[in-house]
């Protein structure tokens, strides 16, 4: 019966994805961003909170994109579950506050209860955090359940045995603090926090659009086998969300943007394959043969996976950030860490353990 719907509602469904699903504006994505930034900072809390962060003690990880499954074929986070499991054990016994920045849950494919069943050991871990008021959950679109369905208070209760409100944002505002007598700021830093599918148009609507999504369009899709032409699967469409996030943040002011959805670490507005480019540069300049030599080889090892890069790579601020996933299909994860005056873009595996990629001072984004 499911091949026989398939055959007779593909092209209108397919149709249907491409329309509603349609490359995001630039118009509607600032939007969508700079109203949810500017309701945190006037307090209303329906939408995200407030989060005080002192730039040399506190600690925080930020993770995204799980896409927990029912531990079948088509889960996405069932070979990354230990890596996941690891590093949330060395975040708990390290002090840190964990930010699950959307996508946790995948309730495109699955329903809630499935998820629940085949995944107690992370949501266990989580729930450490959580009973020590170290947790904070953002919904991204293909969780969308979180942030509309009338039962999901009652089902985040049954999963943590504990009230957990979950936003669409997050503001981490980190305090100006001094080390060695040095004034690391001039002023506070901002840190917005959401999934980064604002200005979706399938999933960044009102409620009844994306109560709609969530409970009808998504699980005919899912039924169907239709897969819909999102970032996190189009390497034309990741470049064009990176841009646009990034956009958005180098017009900020003390502020920067921590995302998810595309499933690629952005670490300062750049992705592995520009700091390649970017570095490639460097060394011709300075005839550094045999390094430049290494970075071509490296080039033309991650060409392989993605090509595009943004136009105007050598000249990005360092405003956006990207959490990357935690559902690599070798079972690696990455994620970003602002902690001990650093921000860090990391990455968990069965080998490494935990890899620092990249790393910036937090003072660097100010002149002082």
């Amino acid at each position: 019966m499911a091949n026989f719907l398939r055959i007779l509602f593909f092209k209108p469904v397919l149709w249907a994805t491409k329309k509603f699903s349609s490359t995001p504006k630039r118009e509607r994505v600032f939007s969508s961003l700079s109203s949810l930034y500017k309701d945190i900072c006037n307090n209303k809390v329906k939408r995200g909170l407030i989060v005080p962060l002192n730039a040399i003690s506190g600690r925080i990880v930020i993770f995204s994109d799980l896409h927990k499954g029912r531990k079948n074929g088509a889960d996405d986070f069932k070979n990354a579950e230990a890596n996941y499991l690891t590093a949330l054990d060395y975040y708990y016994k390290n002090g840190y506050t964990y930010i699950n920045l959307g996508d946790s849950e995948e309730l495109w494919e699955n329903n809630i209860w499935g998820v629940k069943k085949y995944n107690q050991a992370s949501f266990e871990a989580e729930k450490k955090f959580l009973f020590k008021n170290r947790f904070f959950k953002i919904f991204g679109n293909h969780d969308l359940y979180w942030g509309n369905d009338p039962l999901a208070a009652w089902q985040i209760k049954s999963i943590y045995g504990r009230r957990l409100k979950v936003y669409e944002g997050l503001v981490l505002r980190i305090k100006n603090s001094a080390q060695n007598n040095k004034q690391l700021f001039a002023s506070g830093l901002d840190v917005l926090l959401t999934h980064g599918h604002q200005g979706d148009a399938s999933s960044d609507g009102n409620w009844f659009s994306k109560f709609f999504v969530a409970n009808i369009w998504a699980p005919v899709q899912a039924l169907l086998k239709i897969n819909p032409n999102t970032p996190a699967y189009d390497a034309q469409k990741k470049t064009l969300h990176n841009n646009m996030m990034y956009e958005w943040a180098s017009e900020q002011q003390n502020a920067i943007l921590i995302t998810g959805h595309t499933h690629q670490p952005v670490f300062a507005s750049l992705t592995h394959l520009e700091r390649l480019y970017k570095q490639l540069q460097f060394t011709i300049h300075n005839k550094q043969l045999e390094e430049e030599q290494k970075i071509r080889t490296e080039i033309l090892i991650r060409e392989n996976n993605f090509t595009a890069v943004a136009v105007d790579y050598m000249n990005m601020k360092p405003q956006y950030f990207n959490t990357g996933c935690c559902c690599f299909s070798d079972g690696d994860i990455t994620g970003i860490e602002i902690a001990d005056g650093y921000i860090r873009l990391i990455k968990w595996s069965a080998s490494k353990k935990r890899e620092v990629l990249e790393k910036m001072e937090l003072s660097d984004f100010f002149v002082t």
